[in-house]
């Protein structure tokens, strides 16, 4: 189940006594538990009938003390418990009281309740009794990770239910330069929505003007320039990068070649070239990138380049590096060892 039918089976008033949210993507959690606080109770209803905690702050039996309780005035009472991945859940040791008080709540909920557990950035232990006792008397909802190659159609699909429309190489754009966080590519889209009209296609400069990217200077801009070993033009990125480091951190930068270079070795795989948009998960228009790049770069030099990024991703973090050299020199000694 999908958190867009969670939330319409709630709008239908269609209710489960509990409900656990559970993932590394926080995204979809965040956007039904908001759903259920804002909008399954009306104002009136919330005075008496709404409780939020939070994981680190409250326990257990406070968790089920709120839950037990019975709705004023109203059909339902809202119990959420954010950050729910900081609660002590409690042992499951066989013959607990406190166990086995936790585990009856969860297995015969009252059904007068709508708990809601946001349990985010992991993923709940399925073998727990808890867990088994949920997936019977309420519902579990995954967020998952979204893929990179399928950021592109993700951010086209909330541009587009948004009622804009937006073109491939923005799109593209976008997903290079914010990386897989979908609450952060969210926001950044909502910003970005206030200053361009919904009759106007979102294009490639709209989203380097809006969004705070260099037209000239990103990660977008940088891969094409390593594709062609395009030394100069390579250096004047990495120099932008190094007195803007807040706005293009090494990490990210890293992530983002990591990612390109793990598709330029795919693509030197792919039987059918043809296949090549498909296969390697990017819009049509960039295949031809691909191709210049596999020309430059043989399986072996590729498979030499992502070994420096690994390598070169430890010394970002201060592994097998002496600690004096910063971000920018380090990203200058890996591009030169790229190209060269």
């Amino acid at each position: 189940m999908t958190a867009a039918e969670i939330i319409k089976d709630i709008k239908a008033r269609k209710f489960k006594p509990v409900y656990l949210l559970h993932g590394e993507e926080s995204y979809y959690i965040d956007q039904v538990t908001d759903y259920i606080e804002d909008k399954l109770l009306n104002d009136a209803e919330k005075g008496f009938n709404q409780t939020v905690l939070y994981g680190k702050d409250t326990d257990m039996a406070t968790v089920l003390g709120a839950a037990k309780r019975y709705p004023m005035m109203s059909d339902y009472q809202v119990v959420i418990v954010k950050e729910a991945q900081d609660l002590k859940w409690g042992k499951e040791d066989a013959g607990s009281k406190e166990a086995e008080f936790v585990l009856n709540y969860f297995e015969k909920p009252l059904p007068s309740t709508i708990l809601v557990l946001a349990y985010k950035y992991a993923n709940f232990d399925k073998r727990k009794k808890i867990y088994k006792a949920i997936s019977k008397s309420g519902l579990i909802f995954q967020s998952d990770p979204v893929r990179d190659y399928k950021l592109v159609p993700w951010i086209e699909e909330f541009i587009r239910d948004k009622g804009y429309k937006i073109d491939q190489q923005a799109s593209a754009l976008m997903a290079e330069y914010l990386g897989t966080d979908l609450s952060k590519i969210a926001n950044e889209i909502e910003k970005l929505m206030l200053n361009v009209p919904k009759d106007i296609t979102i294009n490639a400069d709209l989203v380097q003007k809006n969004i705070g990217i260099s037209k000239e200077y990103n990660v977008f801009e940088l891969q094409k320039a390593l594709a062609i070993r395009d030394v100069l033009k390579c250096n004047k990125i990495i120099n932008y990068f190094a007195s803007n480091p807040k706005a293009n951190p090494t990490v990210m930068v890293l992530a983002n070649l990591g990612g390109y270079f793990t598709k330029l070795l795919k693509y030197h795989y792919i039987p059918n070239k043809a296949d090549a948009a498909s296969a390697l998960g990017v819009p049509p228009f960039f295949v031809k990138d691909y191709e210049i790049a596999a020309r430059n770069y043989n399986t072996g030099k590729v498979f030499q380049v992502i070994g420096l990024l690994r390598e070169y991703d430890l010394k970002s973090k201060g592994l097998d590096s002496t600690g004096n050299v910063d971000d920018g020199e380090l990203l200058k000694e890996l591009v030169f060892k790229i190209v060269h």
